[in-house]
């Protein structure tokens, strides 16, 4: 194998290892993402419930 085609495999291995990596971030950026929404749904459900139960002035 020549340099040139060595130099075609570390490439392609690097490109294959970089775009596997990218679709395993961009899937924990949408885990993420859906844990931060579950997590704002829960705040305002605990915030309406104090709401609810605090002494009126």
């Amino acid at each position: 194998m020549s340099l040139i085609d060595e130099d075609r495999v570390d490439l392609t291995t690097a490109f294959e290892s970089l775009t596997a990596e990218a679709a395993a971030l961009s899937s924990r950026v949408t885990e993420l993402r859906q844990e931060l929404a579950d997590l704002g749904e829960r705040m305002n459900v605990i915030s309406t419930a104090l709401n609810r139960h605090a002494p009126c002035s």
